[in-house]
């Protein structure tokens, strides 16, 4: 099982956004397309598919990511970030050799 750290800021962020749409699990996935060859998505979710996802506890909080997923975001830390032009949720990965400018697609 790989390893993901969540700041305090994006846990409480993520925390307010499921109970507001009454969901269970805030789900981070990678998919092949963005500018760099790889994007992140962000979601909530109510299905947990125990064959393919691992489920990381932070708090009341559940995280899930697919186990594919995992290998390009292992060790990675997702903070949010409220600036001027906007907020965010944001992935800091060491895998990462690249990244676009709005820091949603990366490349290894």
């Amino acid at each position: 099982m790989g390893n993901i750290n969540i700041t305090d800021k994006a846990i409480s962020k993520i925390q307010e956004v499921l109970s507001s749409q009454k969901m269970k699990y805030f789900r981070i996935k990678v998919k092949g397309g963005g500018c760099s060859g790889f994007q992140y998505i962000f979601k909530s979710d109510n299905e947990l598919n125990h064959e393919k996802d691992e489920v990381f506890n932070f708090n009341d909080l559940k995280v899930l990511i697919d186990k594919n997923s995992l290998e390009f975001i292992d060790q990675s830390e997702l903070d949010y970030k409220e600036e001027m032009i906007g907020s965010s949720f944001s992935i800091s990965n060491p895998k990462a050799k690249n990244s676009c400018g709005c820091g949603s697609s990366f490349s290894i």
